[in-house]
């Protein structure tokens, strides 16, 4: 069985630096990627505060905290991630920039590297097919916020090997994560629920049958959710939520996935949610 120790991550925003974080905090070396030496500063800062507050609360040492963080290395080029043994991509929903980025990462790494998406919902056999390691390619389906979700949906594609699922799910554990495995449909199991339930809520909004703060109350105090679906569109970023709507209805032609028309609307304004300063609702 294939032994994992250094780890590369592609994308340092919210999803991909809580994945650079579990992974440095169960002991791996991480190269945390991104186009930019900002975002990787901003990335770094986003996973000391993250980890600040575990020692706070008395959780962890300060020394601890340095330890985890000497582990994540920052780097602006694909090519020195060579020496990983799994790369996890974790850009942004977008077909061509995912085949892009998988292209070059397969000419790059060492044959029995692994290769992951952090995907939300577009299909792991389509990119694994623009790679020459399908049966190395596999989804890696992380929760937000990372470091507090313990679900991690991991998906075969169609050529997904045995031992590489089993490496996977075995390094999910490693993580203090469980691992539950999935086939590769649009939206694999987490958003094809989720995404069409915060669609219905957002079509609700837009014929008038309550306000946002109404929505999300009923779902909160009626059905025990821990935080409504129009505040979780908002935290998931309004963009995000569309373009998952899209693969669904792309994907399964099924009338019942068809966007909000709010939902293209504020999209189209930049109204992206949490990300934006506004969505939904309001941040300052």
């Amino acid at each position: 069985m294939q032994t994992i120790q250094k780890i590369g991550v592609v994308g340092s925003g919210t999803m991909g630096n809580g994945i650079a974080h579990v992974f440095a905090q169960a002991g791996y070396g991480v190269v945390l990627n991104d186009l930019r030496e900002d975002l990787l500063e901003k990335a770094l800062a986003t996973i000391g505060k993250n980890l600040q507050r575990g020692v706070d609360k008395g959780r962890m040492q300060a020394s601890e905290k340095e330890q985890i963080l000497q582990r994540i290395q920052i780097d602006t080029q694909l090519e020195n991630l060579g020496d990983c043994d799994l790369v996890v991509e974790a850009i942004s929903e977008n077909l061509t920039w995912k085949t892009d980025l998988f292209k070059k990462l397969d000419a790059n790494l060492q044959p029995h590297a692994i290769l992951a998406s952090n995907t939300s919902s577009i299909s792991i056999t389509k990119l694994a097919a623009v790679t020459q390691r399908p049966d190395r390619f596999i989804g890696m389906h992380f929760m937000n916020p990372v470091p507090v979700m313990v679900l991690v949906e991991v998906i075969r594609g169609i050529a997904t090997s045995d031992e590489t699922a089993q490496v996977i799910s075995d390094l999910t554990q490693k993580l203090g994560k469980t691992p539950v495995e999935v086939n590769d449909y649009p939206g694999f199991i987490a958003n094809r629920i989720l995404l069409p339930m915060i669609n219905e809520a957002v079509y609700a909004l837009y014929e008038g049958v309550a306000t946002a703060e109404a929505i999300d109350s009923i779902m909160k105090l009626g059905m025990n959710h821990p935080m409504g679906p129009l505040t979780l569109a908002d935290f998931i970023g309004l963009d995000t939520c569309l373009a998952i709507m899209r693969v669904l209805h792309d994907g399964l032609g099924d009338s019942k996935y068809r966007p909000c028309p709010l939902l293209v609307k504020m999209v189209d304004a930049g109204y992206l949610g949490r990300k934006s300063g506004r969505g939904f609702y309001t941040y300052t």
